[in-house]
């Protein structure tokens, strides 16, 4: 049976594992379609497409997650099929990464005045050569004992109006369409329901060109994903979805490849890609 995980991080951003490893674990879960989709970062791609050389059964998308704001909430937007090696895409996430690691510098600041001693050298050494985020600083609170759980950290101290929140440079999220859209990808909005408004948004973005949005979502209730398949039945966009794997907390993650996302919205989607000209092919 065909199965599907399109929103997967690795340690390219903010994820445990390695692009190769995580190729192979979709490909031992039986997936035959996946997504890498780290945040703000093309850099997993490259090894990730060799890696689905191993593995003929499996196709992989080449993807991004771009993270942004609005005054109802973060509003995150998946890219799939994107041209990784357009310049000017590259460009445009260099300066996000570099709002990334100042942001970290402050929230450490932050969480010490908090009286949470965590130690911003052991926070770049947790996020080794990937871009540095929030999971990297919850991981190190997770280390010092000062929460019990990756999510613990978000909701407690660095979550959006948490006491050592900090924001960063972001797109509006009609800006990450349009950039996603100029490196010839496809724009989807994930996780909707982090947005207050998650209708008001969509319809928005559909304006400037979102395809798709995340319905299938590990934690989704199904009346929340029948709430969503009728938003994108409304707006005409294809109902995507994925698990948001990051490998990081075994407590409250599911493994890949165990949100049911249904094989006829995949192929929507790589039909849609088609039909645009982008290329599809998951070899690098």
């Amino acid at each position: 049976m065909s199965r599907a995980d399109l929103h997967i991080h690795s340690n390219a951003s903010d994820g445990r594992y390695s692009p190769a490893e995580i190729v192979r674990m979709a490909a031992n879960a039986g997936l035959t379609v996946m997504a890498l989709t780290d945040h703000d970062t093309v850099d997993g791609l490259v090894p990730a497409l060799a890696a689905a050389a191993e593995f003929p059964a499996l196709t992989v998308i080449p993807g991004i997650e771009l993270s942004t704001d609005t005054n109802s909430g973060e509003v995150h937007v998946l890219g799939y099929f994107i041209d990784y090696n357009d310049s000017e895409f590259r460009t445009s996430l260099e300066r996000m990464r570099n709002s990334r690691s100042n942001r970290a510098d402050k929230m450490v600041a932050k969480l010490n005045e908090l009286g949470c001693n965590v130690d911003l050298e052991r926070v770049k050494e947790i996020a080794g050569k990937g871009a540095l985020g929030r999971a990297h600083v919850a991981q190190a609170l997770l280390e010092k004992g000062y929460v019990s759980s990756f999510k613990e950290a978000f909701t407690k101290y660095i979550g959006h109006e948490c006491p050592a929140y900090v924001g960063r440079e972001k797109l509006t999220p009609s800006e990450a369409v349009k950039l996603i859209l100029k490196a010839n990808g496809l724009p989807v909005m994930a996780h909707p329901f982090t947005s207050t408004h998650p209708d008001i948004v969509i319809r928005d973005l559909k304006q400037v060109g979102l395809v798709g949005i995340e319905v299938y979502y590990a934690g989704y209730f199904s009346a929340e994903v029948e709430v969503l398949l009728n938003m994108a039945l409304k707006y005409d966009l294809v109902p995507t979805g994925g698990t948001d794997y990051h490998g990081i907390d075994a407590n409250s993650e599911i493994n890949i490849g165990s949100t049911d996302v249904p094989m006829e919205n995949v192929e929507k989607l790589i039909a849609l890609a088609k039909r645009r000209g982008i290329k599809t092919c998951s070899r690098s």
